[in-house]
């Protein structure tokens, strides 16, 4: 007959319980595993079977009673560091996101927004355009293995332990401007296009004020955002792939500190 003592089991539940908390933590946010549509069920199995896979190559998990104070410590320092890997990807995709918001406010697309189930908030057909192409890029640059490589190796460089975390939070924060810069420069061609058909409209109804510009001025701006876009859609491309180039790089960066890759 087999059996099983209450430190065995305990021995379980510890190997596989805090693993589990951080590669959820980092599934919850990071791109393409976080999406909406993916069944909780599905990601919950997803990162059990990466803790099956991962668990032989953690370090060795100091034994800490679960219900207590040093087990909730340790709990909670892994869904940080899971938050923290997943957030420095985050970043890339909402300035993309942040740069079709731009476009569609200017082109005058505020009228038609709808709710977005993935940010639970308001958006626009361009949003969500530019989303699903950096969505593809970051796949055909096979940024989903990226994402399993940094976890993996975050639980060799960040071990289990009630030590510290190991995470620069400033540098994550100062990567949050790149949100803004990067939408920016990523609109900048469009914004700038849609400014000056604004201007033209300007003079024009100041030149012959019997046109109705409210009339005139929605058909044309939006038509012009239209040409704008599919013209821009080429050049955005390599844009795109450097702030993704750059977001796993910053991915990497928390799951490999500096000061562990010096030893």
């Amino acid at each position: 007959m087999i059996t099983f003592s209450g430190e065995f089991l305990q021995t379980w539940v510890i190997n596989l319980l805090w693993p589990l908390t951080r590669i959820l933590a980092v599934i919850a946010i990071v791109p393409i595993y976080s999406h909406s549509t993916i069944p909780n069920r599905v990601k919950l199995g997803l990162g059990v079977l990466l803790t099956i896979i991962i668990a032989p190559t953690i370090p060795a998990i100091p034994k800490f009673e679960v219900f207590s104070l040093d087990g909730l410590l340790v709990l909670v320092q892994q869904v940080i560091i899971g938050l923290a890997i997943g957030f420095s990807m985050r970043m890339v995709f909402s300035a993309v996101d942040l740069a079709g918001q731009l476009i569609g406010l200017t082109m005058g697309l505020g009228f038609a927004q709808f709710f977005d189930p993935q940010t639970n908030g308001q958006s626009t057909a361009l949003n969500q355009l530019l989303v699903l192409l950096a969505m593809l890029i970051f796949l055909s640059l096979d940024g989903h293995l990226i994402i399993v490589t940094a976890m993996a190796q975050s639980f060799i460089t960040m071990p289990i332990t009630l030590g510290g975390l190991g995470i620069d939070f400033m540098q994550i924060a100062s990567w949050g401007s790149t949100i803004f810069s990067a939408g920016l420069m990523l609109a900048l061609p469009a914004v700038c296009a849609l400014l000056i058909t604004n201007m033209a409209l300007g003079i024009l109804t100041r030149t012959a004020p019997q046109l109705n510009l409210f009339g005139i001025g929605f058909p044309i701006t939006l038509s012009m955002g239209f040409v704008v876009v599919a013209l821009s859609l080429t050049s955005m491309l390599q844009p795109i792939v450097k702030f993704i180039e750059q977001g796993t790089e910053n991915m990497m960066q928390v799951a490999v500190p500096k000061h562990t890759e010096n030893k």
